[in-house]
């Protein structure tokens, strides 16, 4: 029977789970195509993150929810997405943190809200594309400093990083080393053992 929590049969990587504790909130804006698969390494983020949804995106009903919550001045956001002429990426800058409440000097500080287009690289193109509302958001284009270990999907182009990969880049721009450094612990896990269990074995 498979594991509930990580869906392996005969590898369960829930000892690898780490609970997160990033303030940042993520969006996963979910092709529906990916709902499907297996592969998909967004769900890694949605189990660890305390702030981390996902949205199915439809090219025809736009997300009101998440349309509101980026009007929201609570939050700052970002669209993980390569710049071009016509968007030039906007420098990211960390807020600093609040303080505790009940300092007197307590300030309120804007969350960073980072929407990850969470598809394949032709369909995410595709959904900004015909999501007149994404355009309105600042850009903000990662620099990988080291190739991609997501290997679970074939013709995987050069530079780019899966899902689970953006976060934890994304947690290290935050200035957030150990948080990044669990979720890769747990992604690392979950790529060691997947075709492994998907053949019906244990991996030693």
């Amino acid at each position: 029977m498979s594991c509930p929590r990580c869906g392996f049969t005969h590898n369960c990587i829930c000892s690898h789970e780490p609970k997160l504790t990033s303030s940042a909130h993520f969006v996963l804006l979910t092709h529906p195509n990916e709902c499907r698969k297996a592969t998909n390494t967004g769900e890694l983020m949605i189990r660890t993150l305390p702030h981390c949804e996902r949205v199915i995106w439809d090219r025809v009903n736009s997300p009101t929810a998440l349309i509101d919550k980026l009007a929201d001045p609570l939050y700052q956001p970002w669209l993980l997405f390569p710049a071009d002429d016509e968007h030039p990426a906007t420098p990211f800058t960390v807020a600093p943190e609040s303080l505790p409440s009940c300092s007197t000097a307590a300030t309120s500080t804007v969350i960073p809200l980072f929407v990850l287009l969470d598809a394949t690289w032709q369909e995410a193109r595709k959904m900004v594309r015909k999501s007149p509302w994404l355009a309105t958001l600042p850009r903000l284009s990662l620099t990988p400093t080291a190739l991609s270990q997501y290997q679970l999907r074939r013709n995987q182009q050069a530079g780019n990083l899966c899902t689970c990969e953006t976060g934890i880049a994304l947690l290290s721009l935050l200035n957030q080393p150990q948080q990044a450094n669990q979720l890769q612990h747990y992604f690392t896990a979950f790529s060691a053992v997947f075709h492994a269990d998907r053949s019906g074995h244990r991996r030693h």
